[in-house]
């Protein structure tokens, strides 16, 4: 038989349509993944803090605030977890609307480091800088989900991939502006993927592709010199040494130094620019070996694994194209970095962090928002029957 929950035991919005029960339904395997990703991402802001300053830790140190994110983090997905996840399909436009006018309030008010690249892409909220293009990643998942949810009725029309292209284009050229080309291609690998997650005519997708490769001259032309420098690196990194191809062939050799078994937490020598970031990853193998490495991507697989099996056993079509998004959101990023810093081709050198590891709390509160979400989409599943 069916068991039943007094209605009383509801809470519209806020608690697990079946009450307490429907906690058997949550995905520890999901969140034990995430949280040992996050010790490695500690571990790494540690090495970082330590290892290159050689100072006492501090409470402004990557380390500390990497802790801080964290206890957010933590929070943050306890409660997408236990809000209703329906209600976002309601709210996805308001949403939308929301990202949209952050976005431009980050051009407005935007820092950066100073450097080529970095001209617009962190607010600064109580002391913390915060990268709205992060959590946009995963509103955009939402709208997407809702929007191709919605029109399930037309999904093999052509019209539905040019709406959803309408869609994906104010938030793209908006962080495009800032510039950010790692999240804009971010967002076009999720929108393709909930297309062909949502069962879209492969004909049509086939034309997006051709008319995409087309335009490529043109984006070309539009993009500014460090940009074009990072996509011809990605074919010669050894033909600009000390200029674009510089941070890869010292991610190389810190590879290479690091060998099998690795020199220790905070013993890595090898100077790498952005180490806490970008080329988080040639730390880690410096200092982690072959062996952290590929525990690392093991916990990566196994993360999107449990993301896709959830997306696969969720009652409704939103729920699904939910965890498709975020699942392709990790794999894409997982494989632009790791492969960046391995010089894989034809790879470029993008703004892409590692999920969990790069330092960042935006990346780290935003993935706690989308897992959240998808152990919303489990709680709320049909109860088994006895």
């Amino acid at each position: 038989m069916r068991i039943l929950q007094p209605e009383t035991l509801r809470l519209r919005g806020w608690a697990p349509k079946a009450g307490w029960l429907a906690w058997r339904n949550y995905d520890f395997q999901l969140t034990t993944y995430a949280v040992l990703l996050t010790l490695f991402g500690m571990a790494m802001a540690y090495s970082n803090t330590v290892g290159s300053t050689h100072e006492p830790v501090t409470l402004n140190s990557p380390f500390v605030r990497t802790i801080m994110w964290a206890v957010i983090a933590a929070v943050v997905l306890g409660l997408t977890t236990v809000f209703d996840y329906k209600w976002l399909r309601s709210i996805a436009w308001p949403l939308y609307l929301i990202n949209i006018l952050v976005l431009i309030l980050t051009l407005r008010i935007g820092q950066g480091t100073g450097q080529a690249g970095s001209a617009a892409r962190w607010v600064v909220i109580g002391g913390f800088q915060f990268q709205f293009s992060e959590l946009a990643k995963i509103i955009m998942v939402v709208v997407f989900a809702a929007y191709l949810a919605n029109r399930q009725a037309k999904i093999k029309s052509p019209w539905t991939i040019i709406g959803a292209l309408l869609i994906l284009v104010p938030p793209w050229v908006l962080v495009m502006m800032q510039p950010d080309l790692g999240t804009s291609l971010v967002l076009v690998a999720t929108i393709t993927g909930l297309l062909f997650m949502s069962g879209a005519s492969l004909f049509w997708l086939g034309t997006l592709a051709a008319a995409v490769v087309a335009a490529i001259p043109f984006v070309w032309n539009n993009m500014r010199d460090y940009q074009q420098a990072r996509l011809l690196t990605m074919l010669d990194p050894g033909a600009d040494p000390n200029g674009a191809g510089f941070q890869v062939i010292q991610a190389q050799k810190a590879i290479v130094a690091g060998g099998v078994a690795g020199k220790g937490l905070t013993n890595g020598n090898v100077p790498l620019p952005v180490s806490t970031t970008d080329f988080v990853w040639g730390v880690l193998a410096e200092e982690l070996g072959f062996i952290g490495g590929m525990v690392v991507l093991l916990l990566f697989a196994l993360l999107i694994w449990r993301v896709l099996v959830c997306a696969w056993r969720a009652n409704d079509p939103f729920a699904m194209l939910i965890g498709s998004g975020i699942a392709t959101v990790l794999f894409f990023q997982v494989f632009v970095n790791v492969g960046m810093v391995i010089g894989l081709k034809p790879i470029p050198v993008t703004g892409i962090p590692l999920p969990f590891i790069s330092y960042g709390g935006a990346s780290l509160v935003s993935l706690a928002a989308g897992l959240g979400t998808l152990q919303s989409t489990n709680l709320r599943r049909e109860m088994p029957q006895w």
